[in-house]
């Protein structure tokens, strides 16, 4: 049994009353990089609203999503697994490209999920904005959202149930455009809005749940997952400035601003305040030409760190470690797949169901309590469909991917082609240490293979040839 689930054992006992257990809000951006918060660095836009959750709560350098791409990123935060168990390695699309990449058409509802195991518990769950872990182009036989334990949501195009679907316009258009429209037969009611303010509409829903679970005295968990800052980009139209990067940052900003009512919300009411834990991370790298990684490099897609690391800000000021307040763990190597056991246990409560998880309990960490690592390597494999991704990309990326303590490998499905980096001393991987280390270019390109070859596969290896 692992170390985790054995700590959640030993707290059943000690189980809290659900009127005690901490409310979990989730925030989750899309496609923003590790640098594009002001308080990451980011000198071009102002974040002000997620910078104050920062200068409240605790920020870790060092945390990764599970993969460089959405859907295997999101399907790793929900079931703390890692998501090529469940054949979901790329975006899902429409049935026969799902096919073809050798990928699941939606996450199979056996899984575990963060969403059941809190809902099991007495938690009000609520999931409001993007899905894409099934019901997507003409996948239309999906499960619900709320197959996953989730007693209400509101989504986007690529989920069933009720959504907010994207009216668009430019400053040179006569009126708004429907985009996505076909989306309406997955499920609805369907309300149209302004593609710049649908951040709001989510936000707006989360609030209308959190009251409703307030009035209920129940515990909450809300995912808040915003289409932004995903592409296509569309500011508000007295924000729009030419280009691509330029046009992303005004999302960026309007973003933050929407978002503020429910961090506000959240920051102010006394009631919830000292009992609420907000979580903010991305879903993976930036965009080419959209958002900065900071001081990494890659891309969206890539297994390099500015793939694949994202920025992580906690905010519980009044059930961290006073001393913690504000500060900036730059320590603790962790994942997503971390993150939903590590919030189990803050709530002292079991997974509904006993399969083992890849992730482990990192709660102490999150609270500024400890300053734990995963235990053991972390490891990735590319998206199938992306050895390039031209015209930006058009190098071929590594397949796989490991870090072990300061070490990270890149190399082949076949372990050919290794690069060595040593993160602590290069966090950028500029310099490749393959031929000073034998060694551990010898070690680690086992363990990496081992993983690998341990999980169901994808048709990643056909599709580069």
């Amino acid at each position: 049994m692992s170390a985790w689930r054995l700590l959640l054992c030993a707290l059943l006992p000690l189980a809290l009353p659900a009127a005690d257990r901490p409310n979990i809000l989730f925030v989750l951006i899309d496609d923003m990089g590790w640098g594009d918060f002001s308080c990451f660095g980011n000198t071009e836009a102002k974040t002000p609203n997620i910078d104050r959750l920062a200068a409240e709560g605790l920020s870790f350098t060092q945390f990764y999503v599970n993969s460089p791409i959405c859907s295997p990123s999101r399907c790793a935060l929900l079931t703390g697994q890692y998501p090529q168990r469940w054949k979901i390695t790329s975006y899902l699309n429409n049935r026969a490209d799902n096919a073809r990449r050798g990928m699941a058409q939606w996450l199979d509802p056996r899984a575990p999920s963060l969403g059941r195991t809190l809902q099991a518990a007495g938690y009000a769950t609520g999931h409001f904005g993007k899905w894409h872990l099934g019901g997507q182009r003409d996948v239309a036989d999906a499960p619900a959202i709320a197959n996953y334990g989730f007693d209400a949501s509101l989504t986007n195009f690529e989920g069933m149930g009720p959504k907010l679907l994207p009216l668009t316009r430019t400053p040179d258009a006569a009126e708004f455009k429907k985009i996505w429209a076909d989306a309406e037969r997955l499920g609805g009611p369907v309300t149209w809005m302004d593609r710049s303010q649908i951040t709001t509409g989510y936000a707006d829903a989360a609030l209308r749940f959190i009251a409703d679970a307030a009035a209920k005295k129940k515990p909450f968990y809300v995912n808040l997952w915003p289409d932004d800052v995903h592409s296509p980009y569309f500011p508000p139209l007295e924000k729009w400035t030419p280009g691509k990067h330029r046009l992303y940052l005004s999302v960026l900003e309007e973003m933050d601003r929407q978002l503020g009512r429910i961090l506000d919300r959240i920051r102010t009411d006394p009631a919830l305040r000292d009992n609420t834990i907000l979580v903010v991370c991305s879903d993976n790298g930036p965009e080419p030409g959209a958002g900065r990684a900071g001081p990494f490099r890659g891309h969206k897609t890539q297994l390099f760190e500015g793939g694949i690391r994202s920025p992580l800000i906690v905010w519980a000021p009044k059930l961290m470690a006073k001393d913690k307040v504000g500060a900036r763990n730059e320590v603790s190597v962790f994942a997503g797949m971390d993150l939903a056991p590590s919030l189990a246990a803050l709530a002292a409560v079991q997974p509904a169901n006993s399969v083992a998880l890849d992730g482990q309990d990192l709660s102490g960490t999150l609270l500024g309590k400890a300053e734990s690592s995963h235990a053991g390597p972390l490891c990735w494999s590319r998206p199938p469909d992306r050895k390039t991704w031209p015209p930006a990309l058009p190098e071929p990326a590594p397949d796989l991917a490991i870090r072990d303590g300061d070490w990270k490998l890149l190399c082949e499905y076949d372990g050919t082609k290794p690069h060595l980096y040593d993160l602590k001393r290069d966090p950028g991987e500029t310099r490749d240490l393959t031929q000073q280390e034998p060694a551990t270019v010898e070690r680690l390109t086992r363990a990496l293979l081992v993983w690998h070859r341990s999980m169901p596969q994808d048709n990643g290896a056909a599709l580069s040839k």
